[in-house]
């Protein structure tokens, strides 16, 4: 029987929410596509594939295949190539495309004068045998940059980095439970409210989510707490600074510096955050590892984790307490 319909949230939260679907941003003048699913062709260095050849965290198969990119110093100083990438069932032009990044690599095989073609697919054949990236320089008299393969409009972008993959399916797992955790935040109902959602339709949806993640095993508080997504009281934490936080962080962009605004910022207070980095080998787009956190956390993690970064601040304020910058009054026991 079918499910009943369930109201919409406000638009800025129901896009925030879809948006954790897509890939990060990337620029016409790189290999990757630009917002795309998650679910895209993934691109795989052939120095990587031994742990990215087959995906991870529940997936038997990357949804719409993948690409392994060789780097052309490997592939013309191997003589064996062509032997050890069919071992591991890839042929260039197949599913595997030799990848130019620099001008050294384009003038020692230039791939033109071999009569090779930029791959212009993603799904074999890919309509040739290489593709390239490398940015202009002002060295020398030709140094205008060099974009080949996957450059139209229609195809921009061979695919997406590897580790951002994630299945539709498990796409919308994350989904339900990211927007379990907005209702968890301690004045959701109220800010939904704020925001244009009636009353009675913000008891219905919240009500409605949190059922669903009961129900697809999304909703264990005990291991969202020890994930550092929920507080020892239920509500929804930063996963740096485990500071619970207002809702109304999910409306509200980031205040600008005085002199040094942009009238099109869309960056919110509050942004998806990853429990464990995004590395190659494991896909960490999944649910239990995606929490919603401050911004400024989220740029000083980066990609390096918040143990390591957890341990980096903590010897910061150490050497300010040690020097005399910082009274040990204000460093919390």
């Amino acid at each position: 029987m079918p499910r009943r319909r369930i109201p919409k949230l406000p638009t800025l939260l129901d896009r925030k929410i879809y948006k954790t679907g897509q890939t990060r941003g990337a620029d016409d003048d790189e290999i990757y596509q630009n917002r795309v699913a998650r679910a895209s062709t993934v691109l795989i260095p052939h120095s990587c594939w031994l742990v990215c050849d087959i995906a991870s965290g529940g997936d038997a198969q990357y949804e719409n295949g993948f690409i392994v990119l060789v780097s052309p110093d490997e592939y013309f100083g191997n003589p064996n190539i062509t032997a050890e990438l069919a071992a591991n069932g890839l042929a260039i032009g197949a599913n595997a495309l030799v990848f130019y990044e620099t001008r050294s690599q384009w003038g020692a095989n230039n791939p033109e004068t071999l009569n090779w073609r930029p791959a212009s697919s993603r799904t074999n054949p890919l309509g040739g045998q290489y593709v390239a990236r490398i940015s202009a320089t002002t060295a020398s008299s030709e140094g205008e940059k060099i974009i080949r393969g996957f450059s139209v409009t229609a195809m921009k972008g061979a695919g997406i980095r590897v580790y951002e993959y994630a299945s539709t399916a498990t796409n919308q797992r994350c989904r339900w439970q990211l927007e379990a955790l907005f209702w968890l935040c301690r004045d959701a109902g109220e800010i939904v409210v704020a925001n244009g959602m009636l009353n009675r339709d913000a008891i219905i949806r919240k009500e409605a989510i949190l059922s669903r993640c009961e129900e697809e095993g999304l909703l264990d508080t005990a291991r969202l707490t020890e994930s550092r997504m929920l507080n020892r009281h239920g509500a929804t934490i930063c996963p740096l600074c485990l500071e619970d936080f207002s809702s109304q962080g999910f409306f509200s962009r980031m205040d600008q510096a005085e002199g040094r605004e942009v009238h099109d910022l869309t960056i919110t207070q509050l942004n998806l955050f990853h429990i464990e980095e995004l590395r190659f080998g494991i896909l960490n787009h999944r649910p239990y590892n995606l929490g919603w956190g401050h911004h400024h956390c989220n740029v000083v993690v980066k990609d390096s984790g918040i143990t390591e970064t957890l341990e980096w601040m903590q010897g910061i304020v150490y050497r300010n307490v040690r020097d005399g910058y910082l009274s040990s009054a204000n460093n919390p026991s």
